[in-house]
């Protein structure tokens, strides 16, 4: 078994966590901005200097390619090198860098590979800059519709083709991934369960399925002084009313099931106007298909009117669980016990590249602990240590794979 430099490994981490620094000790680096093109400029200098072979699609989509000694698809390991604005310095970054830190020890180690390995940087996985999260590997996998992914505009107005232009990114579509043997994604938990279990590795099983709805209360707006309460036709109680049933009578259905009332518009917002509209989103999500059925049933079965105002939920996404390789879980988590790191079979509830990946490549995901559970915010925080144990378990996975794809060994094609 070989280990990562862990030191070396923390060096890297530190150096990728300027690029975008916040104030509190945080990063902004949103997809395409200056601050990731500073990012994929060092990620292709580190790959460059270790040997590999640098391509990019008409995503920008990056992609280093160290060869074997076989004329095969690669094993692929990667991640994301942006950010959502004010986020952490772990969240899909520690996957790009502990697949740095895995080929660095492999040429250190002068390990011959038969093999080709490859390092993926996917654009715009966050989607904190363009809409769609998981933009790019979702268009290679043809989840998305490439024409309208490039029209997908920010804030200031800039359109995704746009952005990717300016950054000097901008591939070719020949380049894109086509074809791998296996792809493995090595990303922080986002969560407290591997810390609450105490837990050093998170072998991912699968990503949960979901479901997003928007619920839209119309009543009546009037003056808030004047209506007498038996008068009103008011939205915001009937809103109010709604999600507190619905928290009750979803959280009966199972004690796994997870659901989030997470946006909550108010129209015309005004402190002495009583609203005539209020829209709220709910997000459930769930292993079992089962139980995101029962959950949809509650959700369709709200009444058309209440309290003189009218309901009317839409779905506006989900998705199904989706479920990664088994014998691949299995290797990582034999790697786990060679190492003497303890593991905990799991469920990702958020989304990553792999859940698309998986449609296309078979696939497997590596979880290191968040403390305290925290991501998406500047606190976010996994210790060095622990990113060092993620990459021996990468390392030794991919050792693995290459072993058993040498010996013609195949895996399992989940479609997603």
């Amino acid at each position: 078994m070989y280990k990562c430099n862990s030191r070396r490994l923390q060096e890297l981490i530190e150096q990728f966590s300027q690029f975008g620094a916040t104030e509190n000790g945080g990063v902004t680096r949103l997809s395409l901005s200056d601050e990731d093109v500073l990012a994929r400029n060092y990620f292709c200098e580190c790959c460059e200097a270790l040997g590999m072979d640098i391509h990019v699609d008409d995503m920008g989509n990056i992609y280093a390619t160290l060869a074997g000694k076989k004329d095969v698809p690669p094993i692929v390991m990667g991640s994301h090198l942006d950010s959502v604005e004010k986020g952490g310095r772990f969240d899909g970054v520690l996957g790009v860098l502990t697949a740095i830190e895995a080929i660095r020890t492999i040429k250190e180690n002068e390990i011959e590979v038969d093999i080709p390995l490859m390092i993926v940087n996917f654009t715009n996985e966050e989607g904190a800059r363009f809409d769609p999260a998981m933009m790019s590997s979702g268009v290679i996998t043809s989840k998305f519709a490439k024409e309208k992914m490039l029209q997908s505009t920010d804030k200031n107005g800039v359109r995704f083709h746009e952005a990717l232009h300016a950054s000097g990114y901008e591939g070719e579509q020949a380049n894109r991934l086509k074809e791998a043997l296996a792809y493995i994604e090595l990303h922080i938990e986002q969560g407290p369960v591997l810390e609450a279990k105490q837990r050093e590795i998170g072998v991912v099983e699968g990503v949960l399925g979901m479901v997003c709805y928007e619920i839209t209360i119309t009543g009546q707006s009037n003056h808030a002084g004047t209506t007498p309460m038996s008068m009103r036709k008011d939205p915001m109680i009937v809103a109010s009313t709604i999600i507190t049933e619905l928290h009750e009578q979803l959280g009966k259905i199972d004690e796994q099931l997870v659901f989030t009332f997470g946006r909550l518009n108010v129209s015309p917002n005004i402190h002495t106007v009583i609203p005539n509209k209020v829209t709220f989103t709910i997000d459930s999500r769930h292993q079992d298909p089962e139980v995101m059925e029962q959950v949809e049933d509650i959700l369709n079965a709200l009444p058309e009117t209440a309290g003189g105002c009218n309901i009317h939920p839409v779905k506006l996404w989900g998705r199904e669980t989706v479920y990664f390789d088994t014998a691949i879980c299995n290797e990582v988590e034999r790697a786990c016990q060679s190492f003497g790191y303890t593991a905990h079979r799991m469920f990702s509830g958020a989304g990553h590249d792999a859940q698309y990946m998986a449609g296309m490549v078979p696939s497997a995901m590596i979880f290191v602990p968040s403390i305290e559970g925290k991501s998406h915010c500047e606190e976010e925080k996994t210790t060095f240590e622990d990113c060092a144990k993620g990459a021996d378990i990468l390392l030794e996975t991919v050792l693995t794979l290459q072993t058993k794809f040498s010996m013609g060994e195949t895996y399992t094609l989940h479609e997603t």
